[in-house]
Formats: C-alpha cells, structure tokens, sequence
C-alpha cells in the first residue's frame, strides 16, 4: 500500500500547475491518496455551518433571558425573571389548598359519617396511607403487620382500643413518652419467682398461642395469680390496659420459652412516640380512621 501524499502536495498524475478535477463530483482533490483513493476537497456542509450559528445565537440568548451564571451565593436571574423553584412551590401551595379544603373535615371529625362518605375517601385514603408510610411503617410494618417490640395493627386485640377516637388519644399522647398525658403500659419484671416457676410460667405462656396450654396445672394456676390481672384470662388480653393478648399469634417480643423467660426476668416497656406536636390535630384524626380500620381488611387502610 503507497502512503498517502502530504496535504496539498501536486498531483504527479495531474499537469504540472493544474489540479485533478474529481470526474463524478466536479470537485478538486486535496492531493491526498490512500492505495488510489483520492480525497475531494468539499467545502464544509452550509446546514452544518448554520446550525452551528443558530446555536451559538440560541445560547446567548438564553444567558441573556433566563437564569443561568452563578455569582457565588446567587445567579443571574435573567431579563424573563423564570424560577422553576417559584413555579414549584406555587403548585405546592395549589396543591395544598386542594388538600385542606377536604381535611378541614377531620379537625373535628364524626368519624362514622366522614367514613360513609365515599367521595371523601377517595381522596383521604391515598393521604392517610403517606402519613402512615412516613411516620408509622418504620415500626409496624408496610401493612401494619408489626415485628419485634411494635404491637401488629392488624389484630383485633387491641392493647388500649381499636375505636378512631382511641386510636387517635393514642397517637397523640403515646405510650410511656415524654407526653404528660401519655398512655403508660409496663410489664414488671418477675425476677422475684423462683427460676422453676418462671420456667413453668415460661412454657405455659409459649403454648398458649398453640392453645396447647393446660390451664388447670401448676403453671396455669401461676398465670391465674400474676397475669390474668392484666393479660385477661388464660392471656387473652383485650381489657385495654396496654397489655397484649398472649394467646393469638400477634405477638410482641417473641413467645418462645426463651423470650418469655427473658421478659420474665427483666420486663418490658415498649415506647411509642407521641405525635401531637409533629402532626396536626386533623392528620392525626384521619391517620387514626385509617388505622382503625387495619384489623378490617389487614391491609394497612387500604381498601
């Protein structure tokens, strides 16, 4: 293969003073030749050349009109003055409007009445379902199945009341939180027992889900004595007092023998959060309607 010729060196082919003139194209060449094929020596495409400018023009322009130079703490606001951040925030507060005007209706609600009113739900449901998301899931679970140390919400036995006004006293006071009318709950340690009878009482606790509990026995007659008080009979809770039913699968910290001797041992006292000073009074009364209606369907709200 012969190397190709320097740029604009003369064409041997050609006549001397002459250049070659392209047959097909009407173009000279550039003297350029790669094993017999010879470059043309096009002008550059005018559309390309065009474009260019056009863009070149359009980018002025635009520095001119709208923001675009940051100036260290700020930027050129240019001569139309846009601001997308404006233009968000104003369809936020569009948006929030929309939304105060039907929870306005939860400030003092009634809550058989809001919950019959279809229309009303349509757009509370998918809103209660984000507060639950953004404040509730991290501990009870995406469907309010619960998990170690947070109560499931789909239970039907409650630990202070399923009713939305409950629900709603509940949310906003907490349990055991810094709230002065906060709900207080807190399983006592049982050190005091021999380790036999928790033992017992260990084993007899962990059946009692199973239903393979025997009630009349030594550890039920133990339970009788220092549960059933608070737990309901044969533990199965329900008396609104905070604490939890022992006798469905729902359960708290884990019911095996181990746990439950553990707890024994040391006691319990879970905290919930009040929530009266980081939602509304209206956000937490439609999050407890939404709530309240877990251990309806088990699906978080959702209908």
């Amino acid at each position: 293969m012969s190397a190709p010729r320097p740029y604009n060196a003369p064409d041997t082919d050609a006549p001397t003073g002459h250049r070659e003139v392209d047959p097909v194209t009407g173009y000279d060449t550039t003297g350029h030749d790669w094993n017999g094929i010879r470059e043309l020596n096009t002008p550059f495409p005018r559309i390309v050349v065009w474009a260019l400018g056009l863009t070149f023009l359009y980018s002025v322009v635009t520095w001119v009109l709208l923001p675009a130079w940051p100036t260290g703490h700020t930027y050129t606001r240019g001569l139309l003055g846009l601001d997308q951040s404006e233009a968000a925030v104003e369809r936020l507060r569009e948006v929030d409007a929309v939304r105060q005007g039907w929870l306005a209706r939860f400030d003092d609600p009634d809550f058989t009445a809001l919950a019959a009113d279809r229309d009303l739900m349509a757009w509370a449901t998918p809103a209660a379902d984000r507060l639950y998301q953004d404040n509730c899931a991290a501990c009870h679970g995406f469907a309010g199945g619960g998990g170690p140390g947070f109560p499931d919400l789909r239970d039907t036995a409650w630990l202070w009341g399923g009713d939305p006004e409950t629900v709603a006293e509940t949310l906003r006071h907490g349990i055991n939180a810094p709230d002065p009318d906060t709900r207080i709950a807190e399983m006592p340690a049982f050190d005091w027992l021999d380790r036999s009878e928790r033992r017992e009482l260990a084993a007899y606790v962990a059946a009692l889900p199973t239903g393979d509990a025997t009630h009349d026995s030594p550890a039920g007659f133990l339970f009788a004595e220092n549960c059933e008080a608070c737990h309901g009979a044969q533990g199965g809770g329900g008396l609104m007092n905070g604490a939890p039913s022992l006798a469905d699968a729902a359960v708290i910290y884990g019911q095996d023998p181990g746990t439950v001797m553990e707890t024994l041992r040391v006691g319990r006292r879970g905290v919930m959060p009040a929530w009266g000073d980081r939602l509304s009074a209206a956000e937490i009364n439609l999050l407890a309607s939404y709530v309240s209606r877990v251990s309806e369907n088990g699906k978080g709200g959702r209908e």
